[in-house]
């Protein structure tokens, strides 16, 4: 699964969302994998950040109150 998003405020930047499987190795555990580039080249991103699935929920609810405190 594999999602590229439009980066607000950039003329070609993108966010590029990723599962990894195993990302450091056998048994290290699924990622979501978020990057950030400003060129647009979602395959080679400048900013990344790898999320244990056993974490979503939590930054997923993290985010839903930043941006309901945004409002």
């Amino acid at each position: 699964m594999s999602k590229i998003i439009a980066l607000s405020g950039t003329k070609k930047g993108v966010i590029s969302i990723t599962k990894l499987v195993d990302p450091y190795g056998e048994g290290s555990g699924t990622v979501a994998s978020i990057g950030i580039s400003l060129s647009g080249d979602a395959d080679e991103p400048g900013w990344k950040v790898h999320l244990p699935l056993a974490n979503l929920e939590e930054v997923i609810e993290a985010l839903q109150e930043l941006k309901e405190s945004s409002k």
